[in-house]
């Protein structure tokens, strides 16, 4: 997939509205993709949690704690597409 998120918005309930660099656009419920324990556990201050933002340099979102979430994983979330079997390694590599 390897597609770049170029704008996100904040939304009520840990909710985020993405648009990748290709049009795709989608809302995304952030709360049951993650676990709000170890280092997503900020995230459940929902001021922090509307503080996300795009990191270019990238191409994913990214919170004031550092904390991101691989672009696929939303790619696939809002297309409903499943992430290719041989881009399955990186990504959740890069999310444990």
């Amino acid at each position: 997939m390897l597609k770049d998120i170029i704008a996100v918005e904040p939304l009520e309930n840990y909710q985020l509205r993405i648009r990748f660099e290709d049009g795709v656009e989608g809302i995304v419920d952030i709360s049951q993709m993650i676990k709000f324990t170890g280092v997503f556990a900020p995230l459940q201050d929902k001021q922090h949690f509307a503080n996300v933002e795009v990191n270019p340099e990238v191409g994913t979102i990214e919170w004031q704690s550092g904390v991101d979430i691989e672009p696929d994983v939303l790619y696939a979330t809002i297309t409903k597409k499943p992430i290719p079997w041989y881009q399955l390694n990186n990504v959740t590599s890069s999310i444990g």
